[in-house]
């Protein structure tokens, strides 16, 4: 199986960046990827909440979405759009961090709502308190694809080991991990985790990226790490995408989690903790 993995810059104008999207989508089939995926909020950057009040829209009204499904029949690909930024079905007020997996005939398989919530201050001059505009999710998702099962996440959730291993254990083979990682974090986080991801569950860990300045219309400019990465099951990097925009593509071998999995079985190891206070 090739993948392919979109690094963008999306702007906070949804209509916009689905043409970018559209346009990379053509190009990743073009260069023979069957699964294709995007990053986190790949509709709509945006730190301002009128601004996505005004430009969001629920699921089923996206136009964001629907031209993505549409693209993806047309081409014959899974499709993973890493997040998309959307409105929740009320009463509840704030906004969905949504994942979406998406079938070779446009039918939406799997759908993930972000379960942990980015509030921190990385430091004087960069804060975040993500549970302010967006609810949190509640259930982990696991999706039955032909090239196997794959467990869905989102930026934030990476730091939160207990669910990537959830996910192996019930049987993924590859992890997604869409994000729109801070500058402040990125230079020193996001590799090491992405590889500790791999190695304590043997999967493959996907982690298409946002990345560079984010052009806005409202609010203030966000900036993003970058380096949309590919890690296989033993923790080795099968690709670094850098900082600029592009489609990036890995091959997957399925072979590879079993052998990874056959050296070093921890999955099958766990053993109750006991003692503490």
């Amino acid at each position: 199986m090739r993948a392919a993995l979109l690094q963008l810059t999306s702007s906070d104008d949804p209509a916009a960046n689905l043409v970018t999207v559209r346009a990379m989508l053509r190009e990743a089939a073009g260069q023979g990827a069957g699964f294709v995926l995007t990053p986190e909020v790949s509709n709509c950057v945006s730190t301002d909440r009128a601004r996505q009040t005004a430009v969001l829209r629920p699921e089923a009204e996206d136009a964001f979405i629907a031209g993505c499904r549409e693209e993806a029949a047309a081409l014959g690909i899974w499709l993973l759009l890493g997040s998309v930024a959307v409105k929740s079905d009320p009463p509840e007020p704030r906004f969905a961090n949504r994942s979406l997996l998406i079938a070779p005939d446009g039918g939406i398989v799997a759908r993930y709502d972000k379960m942990h919530m980015f509030d921190v201050q990385v430091s004087e001059t960069e804060t975040y308190r993500e549970s302010a505009g967006f609810a949190p999710g509640d259930r982990a998702v696991l999706a039955q694809t032909p090239f196997g099962a794959v467990g869905l996440t989102v930026c934030y959730d990476l730091r939160f080991a207990y669910l990537y291993r959830a996910l192996a254990q019930a049987g993924a083979v590859v992890l997604t991990v869409p994000s729109a990682f801070s500058p402040g974090t990125g230079p020193d986080h996001w590799q090491p985790l992405l590889q500790a991801r791999a190695i304590e569950t043997g999967c493959y860990v996907l982690a298409p990226a946002q990345t560079g300045s984010h052009a806005a219309q409202a609010g203030k400019t966000r900036r993003t790490y970058g380096h949309s990465m590919a890690i296989d099951p033993w923790g080795r990097v099968l690709l670094d995408a850098g900082t600029e925009p592009g489609v990036f593509c890995v091959e997957l071998d399925p072979g590879a989690v079993t052998e990874a999995r056959r050296r070093l079985p921890s999955l099958t190891h766990d053993r109750a903790v006991r003692g503490l206070a």
